[in-house]
């Protein structure tokens, strides 16, 4: 499989037009334009129909056309889109044509995993700073760089110039590691705690809830199975006040943090729990 070429590599993106106003739900969808762009490009294809990478990208072939228009990219009738082209058009959009320094709190099970993430780089994206509030951690070394303690997040976050900042820590520490960034200059913000950050304006914050998805795909689970019955599903144990049925339902069916922290304190279920960069 040959290598993704770098942001902005071939010097074209002066042929995109000024940086348009997008709505959410379109820059939502261009990095799963981009992904599949570049699975293309790295299986040797340098042009693809509007139908091709929709289904390639798992989307709406007239929404994709809108979508791409809006960036000022209509392809060729007859031929489709210049791969190539609409990588750099996309990239440009996304502020990808340069690496951003990321800043990751947290060094727990989870934030060990994403340390090591090599997608990251492929995208665009370098993990230049690792925190954490644990003594015991600070001075380990993942994947090349130093865990550094949390104090220290002001003077490195100046001197790597990072905008972008990941929270992998337990909810309880959340808001403090959140505010610490937002006084560091980050205005940028991956959270993976399963609690809801408050920030000043100008901030932006994308959550991670690996709880809420599976309570959705759950939700697609009790409608496929239960068919019209309100007598229970069966292959489920019956909770208090029944399924959906009663007030204790509500208070009981809660996979959030308590039971299923992804921020690391307890997604490893084969070892203790940790109290990461609390």
């Amino acid at each position: 499989m040959s290598q993704h070429r770098q942001p902005g590599a071939s010097g074209r993106v002066d042929a995109v037009p000024a940086l348009p106003d997008l709505p959410e739900a379109t820059v939502a969808r261009l990095p799963e334009y981009l992904r599949a762009l570049h699975t293309l490009a790295d299986a040797g294809h340098e042009t693809v129909s509007s139908e091709g990478l929709a289904s390639a990208a798992g989307v709406n072939s007239a929404k994709l056309r809108k979508d791409l228009s809006q960036l000022g990219s209509y392809g060729t009738r007859g031929v489709g889109y210049d791969i190539a082209l609409l990588i750099e058009q996309i990239e440009y959009v996304l502020g990808l044509t340069h690496r951003r320094a990321v800043a990751l709190v947290g060094v727990g099970n989870l934030g060990h995993a994403l340390a090591g993430y090599a997608g990251f780089a492929s995208r665009g994206f370098r993990i230049a700073a690792l925190f954490d509030a644990d003594t015991d951690r600070v001075g380990e070394q993942i994947n090349g760089l130093v865990v550094r303690h949390i104090d220290d997040l002001p003077a490195v976050a100046a001197e790597e110039s990072i905008a972008i900042g990941v929270i992998a820590t337990p909810a309880a520490a959340a808001q403090q590691v959140a505010d610490q960034l937002v006084a560091a200059g980050v205005t940028s913000i991956l959270n993976f705690a399963p609690c809801v950050l408050v920030v000043p304006a100008g901030v932006d914050v994308r959550k991670v809830d690996l709880a809420i998805e599976l309570q959705i795909l759950s939700f697609h689970e009790h409608r496929k199975s239960a068919s019209g019955h309100d007598h229970g599903v069966p292959g489920l144990t019956a909770l208090p006040g029944g399924l959906g049925g009663g007030p204790a339902a509500a208070a009981t069916f809660d996979a959030t943090a308590a039971s299923f922290d992804v921020s690391g304190a307890s997604f490893d279920a084969s070892g203790p729990a940790e109290a990461v960069g609390s």
